[in-house]
């Protein structure tokens, strides 16, 4: 899942996001018992008109979901259990008889697993450091690390190539190819969604329980295990599922890295689909996907939820203390965090050198070749035109994704007074995390199937030039999810009451205090959309015109084409791709300030 990744988290991300700053306490006016407009979170007596805002509110984002994201991936999983019209599960039999396919699920359980559990070692030091423990420079790391977290997974991929490979820096280690790199390429992905989750919340803890233990006598590692941990237990879970979640459906750096030989479900979908035409094996291989993508994104939900209530009651913790480098405690874990910080700037470094190395020498000739079409004619545009070409395309995308994801937030976020509505209102947050999830790769070859000619219209929206943007928005609406719901969570209820008791209709209340609360949230969000819409691939590869390709296509191509030229000129358009991505989310982070989400 390529663009699934940045967010962002985050999300990175708002995934990333393990808490919204809270409401400013102040307390408005009492309310009249029977206000015409707000109480407690929810609108009383409604009328005509504000039922059909609600309703569009809640139908623009269902229809858009329905068609663009139900639709195709149902049309292609029931490949799987069709056969000329008729039911048949044969294919099951036969995709679950096949000794590779048992080898792709070992291999996606295996490498998600093991990714999982060493982000998870590192990242808690990590959340330690950069989170509870206050130093010179601690913004400028926290930003450095969430770097990786929203770089496109093929420039992530050709990253370390460029580390590992013939003539890399790490060469002697000979690891080019193998699964320990996929290993370390997930887990310099998601490091960073482990230490903003877990220092989310560990920021928020009262430390005087700790001290009071240590009082008591206990170490700071029984302290640690006995108190502090079982009090970080609902984002580390929350931390774990999601990165497992990531691993399971890696899809750019495992194609990258791994090729052939080592692969995710996701990666054999695709090999299936390009590679053999077998459309009823990716059905079903789609099919053993969602089935992960649910328990994991269950596990997530659910540990989101009590990591909301353990931040509700969190009293705040007074500010960050200075790290103190003669205890054992923090040193160790200044160390481990600077160990990897260094292992993550490596890569980066490596690619930015090497892309300055050319076969007469050192120099800018491979970002002068930029304008060419490569070696060969290996591409159809120059890479500047596939360049403007994923720009044009990021923007619409991100407008989509924004308008969906903040209506589904703006109604997710409402607290209905019956429980058959707070449950609709869960499972519509429920069932617009699944793009998180699911293939981008059945996303778009399900677009292939479904859009010719869709409820009898005549037109072709395969050509449609909205087809690639449509796509991106449908991976990048949870993020968008994600990041502006805690802020509209955590929003005091009782501001929406004054507004409303001093006359404000139901749309200057929203305008005047959901919209003001959230419009830094939103330029975050906005962020992360334009960035995941940027390096997304899984989807694009698929739904691309060869005469307007996007950059992590182009990249994708060079690195598959021989030649000294071409490789020269994949490495100067990852380093391109990667500043234009860093940069995008560092304008979104400065525009945050302080009443944006976490990330």
């Amino acid at each position: 899942m390529d663009g699934h990744r940045h967010g962002l988290s985050t999300f990175t991300h708002s995934t990333l996001t393990p808490d919204a700053d809270r409401a400013p306490a102040s307390t408005p006016p009492p309310v009249p018992t029977r206000s015409r407009a707000w109480a407690g979170g929810r609108w009383s007596r409604p009328g005509l008109g504000r039922a059909l805002v609600w309703g569009l509110a809640v139908g623009i984002p269902l229809l858009f979901l329905g068609v663009f994201f139900a639709w195709p991936v149902a049309t292609l999983v029931a490949r799987g259990f069709t056969t000329d019209g008729a039911v048949d599960l044969s294919a099951f039999a036969d995709v679950f008889a096949r000794q590779r396919t048992w080898r792709i699920i070992g291999l996606t359980l295996a490498q998600a697993g093991i990714a999982t559990a060493i982000a998870l070692l590192l990242g808690i030091p990590g959340a330690y450091v950069l989170h509870r423990r206050q130093f010179r420079g601690r913004a400028a790391v926290r930003a450095f690390v969430t770097v990786p977290f929203v770089l496109p997974t093929v420039v992530v991929g050709v990253a370390f190539r460029s580390l590992l490979a013939t003539g890399g820096p790490l060469d002697f280690l000979g690891l080019d190819g193998t699964f320990a790199a996929i290993i370390a390429a997930l887990v310099f992905f998601n490091y960073a969604l482990v230490v903003r989750t877990v220092g989310g919340l560990w920021e928020h803890l009262d430390p005087r329980t700790e001290q009071a233990a240590r009082a008591l006598g206990a170490s700071p590692l029984r302290a640690f295990v006995s108190v502090t941990l079982p009090a970080l237990a609902p984002a580390i879970a929350s931390a774990a599922s999601l990165v497992f979640l990531f691993c399971a459906t890696a899809f750019g750096a495992v194609l990258v890295l791994g090729g052939m030989r080592y692969g995710t479900i996701e990666t054999e979908i695709w090999i299936q689909t390009t590679q053999f035409l077998d459309l009823r094996a990716a059905s079903v291989l789609s099919v053993v996907q969602l089935v992960i993508v649910a328990g994991a994104l269950a596990v997530a939900g659910r540990a989101r939820r009590t990591r909301e209530r353990a931040l509700s009651l969190a009293a705040p913790a007074g500010g960050a203390q200075p790290l103190r480098l003669r205890s054992g405690v923090d040193a160790a874990a200044a160390g481990v965090t600077a160990l990897v910080v260094a292992l993550i700037a490596l890569p980066l470094v490596s690619l930015v050198v090497r892309s300055l190395r050319t076969p007469t020498g050192w120099g800018l000739g491979n970002y002068v070749a930029l304008g060419t079409t490569g070696g060969s004619n290996a591409l159809t545009v120059t890479v500047w035109e596939a360049a403007a070409n994923s720009l044009r395309i990021a923007l619409d995308a991100t407008v989509m994704a924004v308008v969906v994801g903040g209506l589904v937030a703006l109604v997710v976020s409402r607290r209905p007074r019956r429980r058959s509505a707070r449950r609709a209102v869960s499972l519509l947050d429920a069932v617009f995390m699944l793009p998180l999830g699911v293939s981008a790769v059945t996303v778009g070859f399900g677009f292939l199937l479904t859009l010719d000619h869709p409820f009898g219209l005549d037109v072709d929206l395969r050509r449609s030039a909205l087809l690639v943007p449509i796509a991106q928005a449908v991976v990048a609406v949870p993020l968008v999810v994600r990041t502006v719901l805690p802020v509209l969570r955590a929003i005091d209820p009782r501001l929406r009451e004054a507004a409303a008791t001093l006359g404000a209709g139901p749309g200057r209340v929203l305008a005047s205090v959901d919209l003001a609360m959230t419009v830094r949230a939103l330029g975050l969000a906005v962020g992360f959309a334009f960035a995941v819409s940027l390096g997304e691939f899984g989807a694009t590869s698929f739904l691309a015109r060869p005469d307007r390709p996007t950059l992590p296509v182009v990249i994708f191509k060079l690195i598959g084409r021989p030649g000294a030229e071409n490789h020269g000129m994949a490495l100067a358009a990852s380093v391109l791709l990667a500043l234009v991505t860093a940069g995008i989310i560092a304008v979104a982070e400065r525009l945050r300030g302080p009443a944006g989400g976490e990330l």
